[in-house]
């Protein structure tokens, strides 16, 4: 595989349009990407939810433990148990009962409009959904379809750059950082307004 190339080349096109974090690897097979604690945090600080939160991609736990940490009784699941104790393994996909937990989780970026549609066809109107994505999540046909049916409330963008770590391993990417940018969008089931961006 070639080197990381930051002249202006085909490749650096599409690590800047957020295909990949800047790292000459594979990317993980089941597209497990850890979220940065810091990201729920800020989150928190700007939205309140219901007391009961369903993780569905919990990973290692990054998300979870920092909800738990804040008083909210925490569903953990994942398709893979990855280490976090009390993980559910559950297909979130595959899942059809009904929900009425709201959901916080940072999907695996392949599967994410499947996620966001599955999440608010489970859900019981006024669940509150919110996900953490690329900004590249806005562009493409399908997902245009996606808003128009279930538009989001709000887009919380990243003011500074938060990490996604492969496999949890942040340190391997503390000196390069990430050339991704990434925000929470937020879905509330029932809502049909115009979405709003803000900032945190």
């Amino acid at each position: 595989m070639a080197s990381r190339d930051w002249t202006g080349n085909v490749k650096s096109i599409f690590v800047c349009n957020g295909v990949n974090n800047h790292m000459d690897e594979e990317r993980q097979a089941d597209d497990y990407y850890a979220t940065e604690p810091k990201a729920v945090k800020l989150l928190l600080e700007r939205e309140s939810f219901n007391a009961n939160i369903w993780e569905c991609a919990c990973g290692g736990g990054h998300l979870s433990g920092i909800l738990k940490e804040k008083g909210y009784k925490v569903f953990s699941s994942d398709i893979v148990d990855r280490g976090y104790p009390g993980t559910e393994i559950i297909d979130f996909l595959k899942y059809t009962g009904p929900n009425g937990w709201d959901i916080i989780t940072n999907p695996p970026y392949k599967y994410a409009k499947e996620f966001v549609e599955h999440a608010l066809d489970i859900s019981i109107d006024g669940t509150k959904i919110a996900m953490f994505l690329k900004l590249t999540f806005l562009e493409s046909k399908s997902r245009k379809e996606l808003f128009k049916k279930y538009p989001f409330r709000t887009l919380y963008v990243s003011s500074a750059r938060l990490q996604c770590a492969k496999n949890g391993e942040f340190e391997k990417y503390k000196k390069n950082g990430t050339a991704v940018a990434y925000g929470w969008y937020i879905w509330v089931k029932g809502f049909g307004g115009k979405p709003v961006i803000e900032w945190i």
